[in-house]
């Protein structure tokens, strides 16, 4: 498939088309135990030695819960839609069950309202990891009782904040909690046994199916949906083990969480796999899960490529890589967003998160991040084709707002569009920045040009292509 240059054309996206920007609470807000916050199970794992490459914790972070006035600021000025940003568990509910923390929820309170105040919608996130310790101390998401906790959760938040609120997510990327948070033990908890990752991803499909039910039954008109890492799968060859290989991890990654919550089952080549480490199911579950969505959120940063040997070098694509080593493969976003329009009964589709961490260059007060600009722009270039091809997309998230805490890797990887000076806290609009901000003008004027055209009479000249570079 060739690349699409965004260099000669940009579409022009729709009215309704919902241009963001994307943070998480553990990322950015800091305030670790500030104003009655409970720890979460990442500022316990932050303190598991070598587990943080630079040793570093969020207990700081970009300092949001401070600057958060400021911060909103600076999305404004970006010119965008939406913000999507999460909410700590517990930091509004410390123990993830009892009493409520109203200082807690205090902030977030003004943290939409601040979002409204400027014209932004506020798209929240409900669980994106950080998960309150106290629930851990008894089995965390591999326990059942998890799953109505956080049910109450998600109708206890709504009931503050639904009636402001565009869209809500239940789970930010079920398949990292469950698989590197539980099965290979790499982000928090720090779990390493595959049949409690299982059981881990069917709990947090469930809490998501109950808690949409929960909050429909309660009136909430907000948006619903979830939020999923997917990317499509390539055999390193055409031998047939490595094709094998690759339907598996396919079935790994993407059909475990679309079939349960499209078709209601879990696909059988994947349990057959699992074997006894497949998860226990009760009557009702698959049911449950597979309720309806308003939306559907999709992660994408690239393709994976499967060798039945074992590990492929990403180097021998000779595809240039971000700072993460992961391969800059914009055309797999439009072959996965097609898949999933084509194999599947799909809401409208976001692309929730989209960016690359990338070694930036500071420079006379500038930050010159030309890879990332050019990593950004034809992505956009590449839900522009999906569209082109049918798919119905409802927006494009860029990720991220700000530099912050990166989990494992602590703050040596920077994917933030705007750069954030960690010892004063200043933040600076990278180069990138300044070109989402002038993209979504050409867009905005675009549409004004579309609307008053429309008033004036029948068009006689498309307006489906901008200049957008």
């Amino acid at each position: 498939m060739k690349p699409v240059d965004p260099f000669k054309t940009l579409k022009k996206f729709p009215d309704g088309f919902v241009w963001g920007v994307a943070t998480s609470s553990f990322q950015i807000e800091g305030a670790a135990a500030k104003d009655g916050k409970g720890p979460s199970i990442w500022d316990t794992f932050c303190r598991v030695p070598g587990a943080i490459a630079d040793a570093s914790n969020g207990d700081v972070a970009c300092d949001h819960y401070r600057l958060w006035e400021s911060d909103l600021d600076l999305i404004a000025d970006l010119g965008v839609d939406a913000y999507r940003f999460s909410v700590s568990w517990p930091r509004v509910r410390p123990s993830g069950s009892g009493a409520w923390n109203e200082q807690g929820l205090d902030f977030y309170e003004k943290l939409v309202d601040g979002l409204l105040k400027r014209g932004i919608k506020p798209y929240l996130t409900l669980n994106h990891w950080d998960l309150p310790d106290a629930l851990q101390q008894h089995g965390g998401w591999a326990h059942r009782d998890t799953v109505h906790r956080f049910v109450e959760y998600a109708r206890g938040m709504t009931k503050r904040l639904g009636d402001r609120i565009t869209s809500i997510t239940t789970h930010n990327e079920p398949w990292v909690m469950a698989s590197l948070g539980h099965e290979s033990g790499i982000f928090a908890p720090g779990i390493k046994d595959r049949a409690t990752a299982m059981q881990v991803t069917h709990h947090l499909l469930l809490s998501h199916g109950l808690a949409l039910q929960a909050l429909r039954a309660d009136g909430v008109r907000s948006k619903l949906g979830i939020v999923l890492n997917l990317s499509p799968m390539h055999p390193a060859s055409a031998a047939p083990e490595d094709i094998e290989k690759t339907k598996l991890e396919d079935g790994r990654l993407l059909r475990w969480y679309m079939d349960p919550l499209f078709n209601g089952t879990y696909p059988d080549d994947v349990l057959a796999y699992l074997g006894e480490d497949a998860p226990l199911i009760s009557a009702g579950d698959m049911k449950a899960i597979s309720i309806p969505m308003d939306f559907l959120g999709i992660n994408y940063y690239s393709r994976a490529v499967i060798s039945a040997a074992g590990h492929w070098d990403v180097k021998k694509s000779g595809l240039a890589l971000t700072d993460m080593g992961w391969e800059i493969y914009p055309e797999g976003l439009t072959e996965l967003l097609v898949r999933m329009d084509r194999d599947y009964n799909v809401p409208p589709l976001y692309v929730t998160e989209n960016g690359g961490a990338f070694k930036d260059r500071f420079e006379d007060g500038r930050v010159h991040d030309a890879q990332r600009t050019d990593y950004i722009a034809r992505h956009i270039a590449a839900v522009a084709e999906a569209m082109n091809q049918g798919v119905q997309m409802a927006g494009y998230m860029v990720w991220s707002l700000l530099d912050n805490f990166e989990w494992a890797s602590g703050y040596e990887k920077r994917f933030g569009i705007v750069h954030v000076d960690y010892e004063t806290q200043a933040r600076t609009l990278k180069d990138s920045a300044l070109w989402y901000r002038d993209f979504l003008r050409q867009q905005k004027a675009a549409r004004a040009h579309t609307s008053a055209s429309a008033l004036s009479g029948p068009v006689t000249e498309s307006a489906t292509v901008l200049t957008g570079v």
